[in-house]
């Protein structure tokens, strides 16, 4: 429900601290904090400078100041912090101007929205992510010039069932195994149900939690769907929730898309659908699995531009571990309403409300903002052109004859080729000044300089194995 600020102010009464937090250009939530005195009605009006040299993907040093409103409708209070302390969302303005900053995220999700009203196609659009992650024991890594190492301890994972050390009570999950056995071989259950509570603490409503495919405490919790500003501020909350709520009882929480060789990766499947008023535009009862013709073409639109959408859905170089064939990966830019190879899926719901496109390439190293608002863009760019996204692919993809696999096109293999697909496919992201071409040019530099380059740039301890005899 939407806060004005006089509830805010209300809300604040109970809070020692306000926890004023924004989002960087690669998506980390950014925050500093202010004595609960210091909220007053004038404080949403003014704002507060910071520094913003120091922000991944924003001002150089010489342009460094910047301003912060804070959004009263985001305020919640922290269920996880020990000082009672008020959160509010911020967007990011030019200290000098008051306009809004064109590499806020936040701001890119707020236009996105507003332009979908500008088309008249839809009033609103509802999102819905599945953001998968994994809970462990404990995590060590390194990489430095003379080494490279990782560690995972996970007590529920097959590799510790023949460990020395502490007690032995069986039980581990298989690969492939973890979805979903009860307890005590699901071993999360009541952390799950604490992070579930906390959500619902701070504010959001929850569908449900389960044990993933993946061994080593691979999860999932479900969040119901929201408006799209809205449900990118609901992530950044739920990755906070989970790493925070897993820290206070022992363990580390981690969204990395594949941290473990040889079993399922983390995905983040995005739910979304159009509206008018009451009525799901994605609806017809006539057409295919009970989609309109503006869904097909949204559908279609979404499969032209998956190679530019992965380099903001899919965003890191650990990603294109996870997009690989064999783990339930939607690897194939085909469409389909049962095949989960597909990248886009239409599930499997006769209702009109619940109508609605899953793009299933996505993970949660994405910033929200920016995924969503893509997502939204390549589907509107689909309906207004009316792309055809061809024939729909119900059969295993995985088993087709050579031939006709050939004929399916495949979502590229790596960071540095989605990032060139954004660099030659991006139009669709600027109709009515939504993404900004400084934005997408600093993006994408970002990428290349503090990620692909360094992986590139590195041996990998499987190279060591491969090559050091040769």
């Amino acid at each position: 429900m939407a806060k004005t600020i006089k509830e805010v102010l209300e809300m604040a009464k109970s809070a020692q601290v306000v926890d004023l937090r924004f989002i960087d250009l690669p998506g980390t939530w950014q925050h500093f904090t202010i004595p609960s005195q210091r909220l007053t009605e004038e404080f949403f009006k003014e704002g507060i400078p910071f520094d913003g040299s120091s922000v991944r993907g924003f001002q150089a040093i010489h342009e460094s100041d910047m301003l912060l409103k804070a959004d009263p409708e985001t305020a919640f209070t922290d269920p996880t912090a020990e000082t009672p302390t008020l959160v509010i969302s911020c967007n990011v303005f030019d200290p000098f101007t008051e306009e809004p900053y064109s590499r806020d995220a936040r701001y890119v999700a707020q236009k996105a929205e507003a332009y979908l009203k500008s088309t008249g196609l839809a009033e609103t659009a509802y999102f819905a992510p599945e953001a998968e992650f994994f809970v462990f024991d404990g995590i060590r890594y390194s990489s430095n010039p003379n080494e490279s190492s990782y560690s995972i301890e996970s007590a529920e994972a097959w590799w510790s069932s023949n460990k020395a050390e502490g007690p032995a009570y069986g039980r581990q999950i298989q690969t492939k195994r973890g979805y979903f056995p009860t307890a005590p071989t699901d071993t999360l259950q009541e952390l799950r149900n604490k992070f579930m509570l906390a959500m619902e603490a701070a504010g959001v409503s929850m569908d449900l939690h389960h044990h993933e495919v993946a061994t080593a405490g691979q999860s999932e919790m479900s969040m119901h769907f929201t408006t799209l500003t809205r449900m990118a501020d609901d992530l950044l909350l739920y990755k906070y929730i989970i790493k925070n709520v897993a820290h206070q009882n022992g363990k580390t929480a981690t969204f990395m898309p594949k941290p473990i060789f040889g079993d399922n990766g983390s995905g983040m499947h995005v739910h979304s659908s159009l509206w008018k008023g009451k009525t799901n535009v994605f609806y017809d009862e006539k057409g295919y699995a009970g989609l309109s013709q503006t869904a097909i073409y949204y559908i279609g639109g979404l499969l032209k531009h998956a190679p530019a959408l992965l380099a903001l859905t899919s965003p890191s170089t650990n990603s294109f571990r996870r997009l690989v064939p064999g783990y339930e990966a939607p690897v194939n830019i085909a469409y389909s309403q049962r095949n989960r190879s597909a990248i886009c899926r239409i599930p499997a719901n006769k209702s009109s409300k619940a109508k609605r496109v899953e793009f299933r390439a996505p993970d949660a190293t994405a910033n929200p903002y920016l995924a969503f608002s893509a997502i939204l863009m390549a589907g509107l760019d689909g309906v207004l052109n009316k792309i055809d996204p061809g024939d729909p692919q119900d059969r295993d993809l995985y088993e087709l004859p050579a031939s006709e696999k050939a004929l399916i096109k495949q979502v590229p293999s790596s960071l540095s080729a989605v990032l060139d697909a954004l660099e030659a496919d991006h139009d669709f992201l600027l109709q009515g000044g939504v993404f900004t071409p400084d934005l997408l040019e600093e993006y994408i530099s970002y990428k290349r300089a503090n990620e692909v380059d360094p992986i590139r740039l590195r041996p990998t301890p499987h190279e060591f194995v491969l090559y050091f005899d040769a």
